[in-house]
């Protein structure tokens, strides 16, 4: 066999374990992200029915002891019990909106009252009241805390799987890992295309409708943005 001819069959060896390790690995996002695709496309077409879920609660006295921004306000500060410090003492941040995660005695008895699990994403604090949304794939959550009376709101809203599914394709409130999983996701697509690509390089010699499909594959959509959208 001449020494091209060996080149170029070691070269579309390695060319086609790329391609198959490439695609093996895409494969089930493929497939997810061309459905979802579908469903995104046809939205407004497709009809979903939320479920919403509304509970009620109120907080027990040593818990709302410490959210109480009077309270707060009123405690002693270091400069108070110091008369001879003249700097007059800060404003406390409890009264300030501000924005902090729920103190961890405070999230423990809503996860058991609530029956949804509440982790340490910041909320929004004000004289008057918590806010704490908790939105995710699919659907959103939210819990309302009163700082004077002690009452708690928590509503959640599920709209179901293909709004779940859609909302992965849009890497929307899914995270950090779900992120990093559509970086990698992403170069596995483009590896199984590159190589691909120059499989068909390869081919094309043998195969004269090899460029011209490839042509017409960028030609359709180019024609389309050109043409239909304005």
């Amino acid at each position: 066999m001449p020494r091209s001819n060996a080149s170029r069959s070691a070269w579309l060896k390695t060319l086609h374990q790329w391609h198959w390790i490439s695609s093996a690995l895409c494969l089930i996002g493929m497939l997810l992200f061309a459905a979802t695709g579908i469903t995104l496309n046809h939205a407004s077409s497709i009809e979903a029915t939320p479920t919403v879920v509304n509970r009620q609660a109120q907080l027990p006295p040593e818990l709302l002891a410490a959210l109480d921004p009077d309270a707060a306000a009123s405690a002693p500060t270091q400069a108070q019990a110091q008369p001879q410090a003249q700097a007059p003492a800060p404003t406390s941040r409890h009264t300030q909106d501000h924005k902090a995660a729920l103190p961890t005695p405070l999230r423990d008895w809503l996860t058991n009252t609530l029956g949804r699990r509440i982790d340490d994403r910041e909320a929004e604090w004000s004289r008057d009241e918590i806010y704490l949304s908790m939105p995710r794939p699919g659907g959103d959550a939210w819990v309302r805390i009163d700082r004077g009376t002690g009452e708690v709101e928590y509503e959640d809203t599920d709209r179901g799987w293909i709004s779940y599914l859609n909302d992965l394709h849009k890497g929307r409130h899914a995270g950090v890992a779900w992120s990093w999983f559509l970086d990698l996701f992403a170069v596995a697509c483009l590896l199984f295309s590159i190589t691909g690509l120059l499989i068909l390089k390869f081919h094309a010699v043998s195969r004269p409708t090899t460029w011209p499909i490839v042509g017409l594959g960028f030609l359709i959509p180019a024609l389309l943005a050109l043409l239909f959208m304005h």
